[in-house]
């Protein structure tokens, strides 16, 4: 039997366990419901971190996380009712040791708060909040969804076809459908605008339906015990996306424009002032007629 068919027999089982045990709820665990990203995190240390999670040896710069909060994917997250995606993307990567993530979100506002009330006076001598001490963002990460879908692909017949675990399989009736997330992640050089980095991750899931059988006797929504959250989804996605980006940064190289970034780029333009147009302006002009040599006068020497 292969791996991948008794994990999905592990999973039927629990769901059909759980329709059986009725209306009572189980004693809640801590960390019964983790995501992908786990753990935690302090300085340079992690715990309990992904094993699939990318690391680092030395941190390469300091980096802010900017979440385009008007672009049409982030209201998409409230019919999943998820809200930003920043603080897990903060946790990765700070777990990572990649990057030193500073804070240039909601948690501003506290942090000028209170040194308006060290300039106000109202602190206690050596606060210590004076101008100077705030770390600058050598670079910004800008997160997005590209696509995510639940149901997206189907199996007809589920796993009855299968001929495992006798009963239980055959409980199952509905089939399987694919929960399916694409997202990417943009890294940016903020003293020059220049991208650095990109990279786009995704993840999937299965749904089992249960139904039938046993649970027609009024357990007719058993199929919400084996549906994975969306917001798990994406988070393995957005973690793919950043092992992607890790390793794209490991091997990075400068990218080089002749004349120096910025400065008019190698691709000329008629009328125009740059390097690359005047190079390309004199190549178009009509070559100089050579002297003609005065041959009459050296005949009279």
């Amino acid at each position: 039997m292969k791996t991948t068919y008794r994990t999905q027999l592990l999973v039927i089982a629990a769901a059909t366990a759980a329709a059986l045990s009725g209306c009572a709820g189980t004693t809640p665990q801590l960390g019964g419901a983790s995501t992908v990203a786990t753990g935690s995190t302090g300085g340079a240390t992690a715990s309990n971190a992904n094993s699939q999670l990318e690391k680092c040896d030395r941190s390469l710069g300091t980096l802010a996380v900017h979440e385009d909060s008007s672009a049409p994917w982030y209201h998409h997250l409230s019919q999943y009712k998820l809200g930003s995606t920043v603080p897990v993307l903060r946790m990765m990567i700070q777990q990572s040791n990649c990057f030193v993530v500073v804070e240039r979100g909601a948690a501003m506002s506290n942090m000028t708060a209170e040194r308006a009330l060290q300039d106000s006076g109202e602190m206690r001598a050596g606060s210590s909040f004076g101008k100077g001490q705030m770390v600058a963002a050598d670079y910004t990460m800008t997160p997005s969804i590209t696509f995510s879908q639940k149901g997206t692909q189907g199996i007809s017949g589920a796993l009855g076809g299968f001929g495992i675990i006798g009963s239980v399989a055959g409980m199952v009736a509905g089939g399987m459908k694919a929960n399916e997330a694409s997202t990417t992640l943009l890294m940016t050089d903020n003293r020059s605008g220049v991208q650095l980095a990109a990279a786009e991750g995704s993840a999937k899931n299965f749904d089992f339906n249960l139904f039938g059988g046993v649970f027609a006797g009024g357990f007719a929504g058993a199929g919400g015990y084996s549906n994975t959250p969306e917001g798990k989804i994406l988070v393995a996605s957005f973690m793919d996306s950043y092992n992607q980006l890790v390793k794209a940064v490991r091997n990075y190289k400068a990218q080089e424009v002749q004349g120096g970034l910025g400065t008019g780029g190698a691709l000329g333009v008629q009328g125009g002032t740059t390097p690359a147009s005047t190079s390309a302006a004199a190549a178009q002009q009509p070559a100089k007629p050579a002297a003609k040599k005065d041959t009459k006068k050296k005949q009279q020497q």
